[in-house]
């Protein structure tokens, strides 16, 4: 068995004022904008699933960004802070001056969707962070990836991050198959694509069904899990307990929550 060096890094954290540059209709139900400016000079990103906080403007459009401190970010009083949200950076080119962030569309559900869904060039957004990164070996045997729309920015970095010698299995639920995207892909990835055709996501079992029957590939495999808190948390439990894989050699974390009370997987 190798020994596989997964590290944890921190960064400092850094709030940028970005505008939109334009945006891309990536699928009926995702939208990707892409950000730029003098203030994103320096932006790094070591991990594929990097969370960064995405700043939106309040009611009165203004950005109310906090100060950290000791005990946590505090916001100016008497101001209405801006709303933050995390978000995996789909892709960033220094040398054009540009990041990407891809949203899910919910309708008028939450600040992030809405906000995406009406963005227009100069438009403006705060970023922060990464604040930290995770970042994979790279002499694993295989990988094994399993999200929904959420994560697939994440799974797309993953995918050109990967090393071609190894083999890498995916699973990815999305809303019907107008969701699908393209994906990179090498002869050494396969991707199953799972359809909920109006079954609600937060009840879904898809995922854990295509793992009934799973067989992993050979070797070390390090496994990737990225979806609803719950069900990361039970797949978690499921790749631990079923197929006896050390706990090191998974990330599980919950891109969202059905739950409030809900923690993360990892």
């Amino acid at each position: 068995m190798s020994q596989h060096e997964n590290k944890r890094l921190r960064l400092d954290v850094r709030f940028r004022e970005l505008q939109v540059l334009r945006t891309e209709e990536v699928t009926p139900n995702m939208r990707r904008v892409i950000l730029g400016g003098a203030d994103l000079a320096g932006f790094d990103s070591p991990g594929c699933d990097d969370h960064i906080k995405l700043f939106f403007p309040n009611s009165s459009g203004e950005l109310v960004l906090p100060t950290l401190t000791a005990e946590g970010p505090r916001y100016p009083e008497g101001k209405e802070p801006s709303l933050p949200r995390d978000y995996t950076p789909r892709s960033w080119d220094h040398q054009a001056g540009e990041l990407a962030i891809d949203f899910v569309l919910h309708g008028d559900h939450g600040v992030a969707g809405p906000w995406a869904a009406r963005a227009q060039p100069g438009d403006t957004l705060a970023v922060g962070g990464p604040r930290g990164s995770f970042v994979v070996a790279d002499d694993y045997d295989g990988y094994v990836l399993i999200g929904d729309e959420t994560a697939l920015p994440a799974i797309s970095r993953w995918l050109e991050a990967l090393p071609e010698a190894a083999e890498v299995q995916v699973f990815i639920e999305v809303a019907d198959e107008a969701e699908r995207q393209e994906l990179p892909q090498g002869d050494n990835v396969r991707i199953h694509w799972l359809e909920r055709n109006g079954f609600p996501a937060a009840t879904s079992t898809l995922l854990e069904d295509a793992l009934v029957d799973f067989e992993a590939p050979e070797g070390d495999v390090f496994y990737w899990i990225a979806t609803e808190s719950r069900r990361a948390r039970m797949m978690r439990k499921f790749f631990e307990g079923h197929l006896a894989v050390p706990r090191d050699w998974i990330r599980s974390t919950g891109y969202w929550k059905a739950h409030p009370d809900d923690t993360d997987g990892d």
